[in-house]
């Protein structure tokens, strides 16, 4: 009968520690959302559902607390199988007896251990990690929406034809570039061939000149009989 005693008041003792600490998650957290883990679920007590400061969900916790002085391993598989099961993302194994090999709160084959007055602390640092981390996540998601985006842009019909209209353009301009070149060149040509006729003009009459006044005769038209270099161009 005492055992039995006992045993009801520790699974009383349990249940107590179940309610504070859901009660504590709420209070400490009021943007997440703190949820109990269906009867069928052996081991876990709750999960909490992270949220950012928009609302966004960014993770679960799942809970599980012991009230008893020794600590046992089997407790890491079973609540490492619930988190597996709720689809939780981190666990938390809250407890008044440690493992040996602990002198506070740490993380054991995948698993946060810590006591009951440390799970505050433990929590706002898993907290803070899977916020981080959600967000890391998002941002890569909308760089990858803009990556598609842009391929769409660049294999769409709307770019080809832009990019066609513009080597049009850029053809039909080097073209008449080229035609402007090729006419300029042309008048050039024609206009140095006027220019020799009049030098060669100028000649012969100079030596005609010279030829009947037996003297020479300054007749050049052009200064120090050279073509100046603005003259040239």
């Amino acid at each position: 009968m005492r055992r039995k005693a006992e045993q009801g008041s520790m699974q009383l003792q349990g249940e107590v520690q179940e309610l504070a600490l859901e009660e504590i998650l709420r209070l400490a957290f009021p943007f997440d959302l703190v949820s109990e883990v269906g009867k069928g679920v052996r081991g876990a007590d709750c999960i909490l559902t992270v949220r950012n400061h928009l609302g966004q969900e960014c993770g679960k916790i799942i809970f599980e607390s012991k009230r008893t002085k020794d600590f046992s391993n089997e407790w890491i598989e079973k609540l490492k199988a619930d988190m597996r099961s709720q689809q939780a993302d981190v666990a938390v194994l809250v407890t008044q007896a440690l493992p040996k090999d602990f002198t506070s709160f740490g993380e054991k084959e995948g698993v946060w251990i810590c006591h009951f007055r440390d799970v505050k602390g433990v929590v706002q640092m898993l907290r803070f990690g899977m916020i981080q981390h959600a967000a890391a996540l998002r941002s890569r998601e909308k760089k990858g929406d803009k990556m598609s985006m842009l391929y769409d842009y660049l294999t769409s019909r709307e770019f080809a034809e832009q990019w066609n209209a513009m080597r049009e353009g850029f053809a039909q301009l080097r073209n008449s570039i080229q035609k402007e070149r090729e006419a300029m060149e042309k008048l050039w040509k024609a206009r140095e061939k006027q220019l020799e006729k009049i030098l060669l003009s100028a000649a012969h009459i100079k030596g005609s000149i010279e030829g009947i006044s037996g003297a020479e005769v300054d007749f050049n038209l052009l200064e120090n009989g050279k073509v100046s270099e603005s003259e040239d161009e």
